[in-house]
């Protein structure tokens, strides 16, 4: 019998962490994001509840259902590669 593991694991460390004036903090796999209003302002105006709930659909793409938002890591690691903004 094999026991490998499929698929990406869905109870690691993700959450937000923290809700500021200037934008969000996310733990993805205990690892801090900080997610500006400046580039993401879609957030600026949804509920906490609405932030708070937030999935992960790959291990490199954070997905808001509610708002109809999608963020890769990529981007939040590296916005100076991702000039074009959310809007």
């Amino acid at each position: 019998m094999n026991s490998n593991r499929h698929g990406i694991d869905t109870l690691t460390n993700n959450e937000v962490t923290n809700i500021s004036k200037k934008g969000i903090w996310v733990l993805i796999s205990n690892k801090e994001y900080f997610i500006p209003f400046s580039s993401y302002p879609i957030f600026q105006k949804a509920t906490i509840e609405q932030i708070l709930n937030f999935k992960m659909l790959s291990p490199n793409q954070l997905h808001w259902d509610q708002l109809d938002c999608d963020i890769e890591l990529t981007a939040l690691e590296n916005p100076q590669q991702f000039p074009l903004y959310y809007h």
